[in-house]
C-alpha cells in the first residue's frame, strides 16, 4: 500500500517561500509524502520571484516531488466542474485528494472547507504546518512569529500574528 500524500496547493507553497522556510515544509508532517501537482507548480511559476525560488528548492529537495496532473473519466469531469468557481490548481488538488484519499494542504478555507467536508478529505493549512513545526521544535516560537510577520507583510492573510494565539484543530493525520 502506498504512503498517504500531502498535496500542496500554491498558497501554502507561497507562504513558505515568503516565510523563508520552504526547505522545512516536507519535514513537518514527516510520515507523509509531499507532492506538488504540475498544474499547481505552473501557477507558482507564473511570478518571477516565486519561479526561481521554487525551482531552486525542487532541485535540492528530494522529499518534495512534482506529480503530473492528468485526470481521466469522472476525475476529469469533476475537475472541469470545480474550475467554474475555483482555481485550476486548487481544483486539481481537491479532486486528486478525493479520489486518492490523500490530504490537501491549502489555507484557502473559503474555497476548500465545504468541499472537503462533503467528500471526507482531510486538509491542513499553513497555520497547521506552523503549529506542528512549533510543537515538534522544528521551528521556535520566534521563528514561527517571524514567518507569520513576513507572510503578512508580503500581502498574504493568516488568521493569527503569533503562533501561540493559534488554536489548532484536531488533525486526523
Amino acid at each position: 500500500m502506498s504512503k498517504t500524500k500531502i498535496v500542496i496547493d500554491a498558497d501554502v507553497i507561497i507562504h513558505f517561500l515568503r516565510g523563508g522556510y520552504l526547505s522545512k515544509l516536507h519535514t513537518i508532517f514527516s510520515g507523509y509524502e509531499h507532492i506538488i501537482l504540475d498544474v499547481v507548480l505552473n501557477e507558482v511559476r507564473k511570478h518571477s520571484d516565486t519561479r526561481v525560488a521554487i525551482d531552486n528548492h525542487l532541485r535540492h529537495l528530494k522529499n518534495l516531488k512534482v506529480e503530473e496532473w492528468n485526470p481521466e473519466g469522472m476525475m476529469k469531469k469533476e475537475y472541469f466542474e470545480l474550475t467554474n468557481n475555483k482555481g485550476k490548481g486548487e481544483s486539481a488538488c481537491l479532486i486528486y485528494c478525493k479520489y486518492n484519499k490523500d490530504v490537501i494542504a491549502s489555507s484557502n478555507l473559503r474555497d476548500i472547507a465545504a468541499y472537503c467536508r462533503e467528500n471526507e478529505i482531510t486538509y491542513v493549512t499553513t497555520m497547521d504546518f506552523l503549529w506542528q513545526a512549533y510543537t515538534k521544535k522544528i521551528m521556535s516560537e520566534d521563528d514561527c512569529n517571524e514567518f507569520i510577520k513576513k507572510v503578512i507583510e508580503a500581502g498574504s492573510k493568516l488568521p493569527n500574528t503569533k503562533i501561540t494565539a493559534y488554536s489548532p484543530r484536531e488533525l486526523f493525520l
